[in-house]
């Protein structure tokens, strides 16, 4: 079944060699283990750019291959990183507490030592008690459980809601835009039990890793999210070959002719949109530690446009085009609003690309859709089959 399936999608084998050898080339370069050229905050962005190019693979599935243009995969990603930077926290502030409480005449109890991680986390909230949902936050095993389950149900029982309903088009795309903006607008609350505006920071800090450099870390989290993307798109070049992949994007085409051959239409996009939740969510699981922070802000529904739009550059139903739109969109983002591109002086006028960033980002994706419809991926493709 192997050869087959490679052999009907060579560029599943190009792209997974160029991860190797980019993963490969980054360590070599970097201070954690290698030569130093490449400083740890940069290796720290290309991890993230990895895991982003990992939910816009999965964006690309769910739009490009199945056609629902979904503007809620992002709250997907960031309860990923809520899940994991619940235990990230407790875990660290667990070791601070203990730390301080070593020196007192009497060993403390458990619950001093719940009570003062409670008091640590929450006081910048004006509370010091453990909301429910932070039961399991005290156990990695359960909070990656989380990660997985979390997302898996919602998208699970929001597109069983919306399908059954026959909910298509710009409707479910705003239905999505929605469930963002509620759960956004929700955690930016103080009682939401995940500290409000303030969000989990310090997540860069891995419990136990005391002694370890964060260059050495920061290479750990590229390769973990290296390989998390390599998995991810072998698995969904495996879906959206075979039978499967001819049904989706039929549904993609002409949906009616789909469901009056007999095909469970609703079961086949259940199953995309709830898959591909899943992987976003491992997305931002990997994405937040090497960030540090995560917040509400970060869910908001402009960054799920943000990442249509690189789907959209990339070259929808390419799954390659989602991982080169993304990581075009994502390193151009961080070399213009980072300081590295040089601000320019007209004289009567001084640009500063911080601010002009998202014109430029705007009149790139304006272009691409007048000159190269089918995206970066699609000029990649006619390269390739030139004679």
């Amino acid at each position: 079944m192997t050869g087959p399936f490679l052999r009907r999608n060579p560029s599943v084998l190009w792209v997974l060699l160029a991860l190797a050898l980019f993963t490969v080339g980054v360590t070599v370069l970097s201070e954690g283990f290698g030569i130093g050229v490449l400083s740890t905050s940069f290796v720290k962005t290309l991890g993230k750019t990895l895991c982003l190019c990992l939910i816009a693979v999965a964006m690309d599935v769910v739009w490009g291959y199945c056609g629902i243009l979904s503007l809620g995969h992002v709250a997907f990603f960031g309860i990923g990183g809520y899940a994991v930077g619940m235990w990230l926290m407790y875990a660290r502030t667990e070791e601070i507490v203990v730390q301080s409480l070593a020196g007192a005449p009497l060993p403390p109890t458990p619950q001093e030592v719940v009570d003062g991680i409670g008091t640590q986390i929450f006081g910048v909230v004006g509370s010091s008690q453990f909301p429910w949902i932070w039961t399991f936050a005290g156990s990695l095993p359960l909070q990656l459980l989380m990660v997985l389950l979390v997302p898996g149900l919602l998208a699970l029982v929001f597109g069983w809601l919306a399908f059954r309903s026959r909910v298509t088009g710009v409707y479910l795309s705003i239905l999505t835009q929605a469930m963002t903006l509620a759960l956004s607008l929700y955690l930016f609350q103080n009682d939401s039990g995940l500290r409000g505006n303030n969000g989990l920071s310090g997540l860069q800090n891995i419990p136990g890793l005391d002694a370890v450099p964060q260059s050495v870390i920061s290479i750990g989290f590229l390769w973990a999210s290296a390989l998390a993307l390599g998995l991810g798109y072998l698995l969904f070049a495996w879906v959206v070959s075979g039978k499967m992949g001819s049904v989706i994007r039929a549904i993609r085409d002409n949906e009616a002719r789909v469901r009056f051959l007999g095909y469970p239409v609703e079961g086949y996009k259940l199953f995309v949109f709830t898959l591909t939740a899943i992987v976003a969510g491992i997305a931002g699981a990997l994405y937040y530690p090497q960030a540090g922070i995560i917040n509400p802000a970060e869910i908001a529904p402009i960054a799920s446009i943000y990442l249509a739009v690189w789907v959209a550059i990339g070259g929808r139903g390419r799954l390659y085009g989602a991982v080169i739109g993304a990581a075009t969109v994502t390193l151009l983002s961080s070399w213009f609003t980072g300081g590295g591109a040089p601000d320019i002086d007209l004289g009567f006028y001084r640009i500063n690309w911080t601010d002009w960033w998202l014109v430029l980002l705007g009149l790139g994706f304006v272009a691409v859709t007048l000159f190269a419809p089918q995206g970066i991926g699609g000029l990649v493709d006619k390269l390739v089959r030139k004679p």
